[in-house]
């Protein structure tokens, strides 16, 4: 796979999951919040749930910042800013298992998340992307 249609596909499921965010943060697919048992509990109390739903918002304003630039990579990029970006998406897609991978597994491992064993698709999801970025960076390097 190319780093075009890698990119392509990336951004396609994280423009559907900032959509998700935006219009149907209920929903329990897409990597949506409403996977988190306690996201419903959230909407008990005003304050509550205004901070939830601002963090969900703020949450989908950032990977829409993340996604407008690497459209702009895309279509305007130099061939030496397209390496330097999938050097950096595989960074920042890696942050994940640093950062939230932890908490996750400890949520899905207390029965806290919808449906059972969540944390580990996400964690083959994010580990394909970093994949097929990783296979995009070392093709390129093959063929010059």
């Amino acid at each position: 796979m190319d780093f075009k249609r890698g990119n392509y596909i990336f951004i396609i499921m994280e423009l559907s999951n900032v959509l998700i965010m935006y219009f149907k943060p209920d929903f329990k697919y897409g990597n949506s919040m409403a996977v988190f048992k306690k996201f419903a509990e959230s909407f008990e109390e005003e304050n509550r749930r205004l901070f939830t739903k601002y963090m969900v918002n703020w949450v989908a304003n950032c990977k829409l910042i993340f996604l407008s630039l690497l459209v702009v990579v895309l279509i305007a990029g130099t061939p030496t800013i397209k390496i330097a970006s999938i050097i950096a998406m595989i960074l920042s897609i890696g942050i994940y298992f640093v950062s939230l991978h932890p908490i996750i597994t400890k949520l899905d491992k207390n029965d806290d998340i919808t449906p059972k064993g969540y944390s580990v698709k996400l964690k083959y999801t994010i580990l394909l992307f970093i994949f097929v970025f990783a296979a995009a960076l070392a093709a390129y390097f093959l063929t010059k």
